[in-house]
């Protein structure tokens, strides 16, 4: 087996990317739209939760998603195909049914990878950036919306005694669901082969990245709020002027303590300590201050 070429300088890896894309077809490596179709519904892809873990979360049905399709990109290299796997392990999290969309976009990529025309880490570098506001476009469209309407329109059937209600939840929220899938995985794959290459190069993927990560954080501020339920019910004064200390941090800044417990957390992480200790630790902090009072 030959040795792989060294990667061009970042101009240059643009510019043969651009040229390349404009010269040929979207479907000319050894991808095809029915790999793409295949794995939109495939075991990984309909198993996002399923192996989910605190550490990494959705990584091993990801991998196992564009596995398939990652064996013939390095069909002549397995040492290429070894790395481009455990690249794919790595930590991952999203709205499952976006998450063929993200395998699409990836997949290009690591054509361009396994061709040497791009470095390894922009691949990563592209899939976290995507996660977060993915996530939360897709987290309020399917869950807040869709699923919402399904079961309205469920429960009004099943409540008027007809039993299609279980079949009309399972239509209105499977059908825009799976189209989602099989139109994000082809037009992901689509938009990575040519789309990236020329964002690249005009400076738009740094303004995409950027926003990106403006969006990601202002999901992860909503989230930390909306999933902390802890309060403080310690009591200061007495009388009606009595107040909590939770009701007095929340007229100073609603949110402190769950902005205060992020901050614990994410200096932990920074520390390596590990995420089952911060969950073992924080059942043990929730019942002593439960049993103790000075959390509720």
């Amino acid at each position: 087996m030959s040795s792989p070429r060294p990667l061009l300088p970042l101009k240059a890896q643009v510019t043969m990317m651009t040229s390349k894309t404009e010269n040929s077809a979207a479907y000319s490596g050894p991808i095809t739209k029915q790999d793409l179709l295949q794995s939109a519904c495939n075991i990984g892809a309909l198993g996002m939760e399923y192996s989910w873990n605190y550490p990494r979360q959705m990584h091993i049905a990801f991998a196992l998603m564009i596995n398939k399709m990652l064996k013939k990109v390095y069909k002549d290299d397995p040492e290429g195909y070894a790395a481009a796997l455990a690249r794919h392990l790595e930590f991952f999290n999203i709205t499952p049914c976006l998450a063929p969309f993200v395998g699409g976009i990836v997949i290009s990529m690591e054509e361009r990878v396994a061709a040497g025309e791009l470095d390894p880490s922009s691949v990563s570098s592209i899939k976290a950036a995507l996660m977060g506001p993915l996530s939360g476009i897709g987290d309020s469209v399917t869950l807040s919306c869709i699923r919402v309407l399904a079961v309205s329109v469920a429960v009004a059937l099943m409540s008027a005694g007809n039993p299609l209600g279980v079949l009309a939840y399972i239509l209105i929220y499977n059908i825009p669901v799976f189209a989602c899938r099989f139109f994000g995985a082809v037009k992901g794959y689509e938009l990575g082969f040519d789309f990236l290459a020329k964002a690249e190069e005009t400076g738009l993927m740094q303004k995409v990245l950027f926003a990106s990560g403006i969006i990601g954080v202002m999901v992860i501020g909503a989230m930390a709020t909306d999933m902390f339920s802890a309060s403080i019910p310690i009591q200061i004064g007495a009388g009606e002027s009595a107040q909590t200390v939770q009701e007095i941090l929340d007229g100073i800044l609603p949110g402190t303590l769950s902005l205060a417990a992020l901050g614990i957390y994410y200096w932990l992480l920074s520390k390596k300590v590990s995420p089952m200790v911060m969950i073992f630790g924080t059942m043990l902090l929730g019942i002593a201050g439960v049993y103790f009072g000075f959390l509720a």
